[in-house]
């Protein structure tokens, strides 16, 4: 069907990348109007808004409301600290993202090359034990710096 020009059309060339006038969008008209539909959340936020939820535990006695993060990330250290390897290991993994950061008190820590120097030693240990992932070369260059 041959696209019938009007006194508009004239000096606009049709080709690559420039229909015809008369088949482009209108002006308000969506290219996607079967889209996502606005306000639906993507997989990043769904995760964020899940992690931000509260729940209430009972820590020495005591009812307290934390976050859904917050209480992995403390049995996460519970289970390291009682001995699991693979805690140990997400653990390991984590330490690079402490770096640099303040501490509750709103200070930065007192020396920090003794904690990376703990650390190291820390790594050291586990790679002799077999505990801890030799391939992952990055986790140890954050720690030996």
């Amino acid at each position: 069907m041959p696209h019938k020009k009007t006194e508009k059309d004239q000096d606009y060339p049709v080709g690559y990348g420039k229909p015809p006038t008369d088949t482009q969008f209108k002006k308000g008209q969506s290219g996607n109007p079967s889209g996502r539909p606005k306000g639906k959340r993507n997989v990043a936020t769904a995760l964020q808004a899940a992690l931000n939820e509260r729940v209430t535990i009972t820590e020495n006695g005591q009812r307290k409301s934390i976050t859904k993060l917050e209480a992995s990330m403390k049995q996460v250290v519970n289970r390291a600290a009682a001995g699991e390897s693979v805690a140990i290991k997400l653990l390991l993994q984590l330490f690079p993202f402490l770096d640099n950061q303040i501490d509750d008190s709103g200070e930065r820590s007192a020396n920090p090359e003794a904690d990376q120097q703990v650390l190291a030693n820390i790594v050291k240990r586990m790679q002799q034990a077999s505990i801890a992932p030799t391939h992952d070369q990055s986790l140890k260059k954050e720690i030996t710096k």
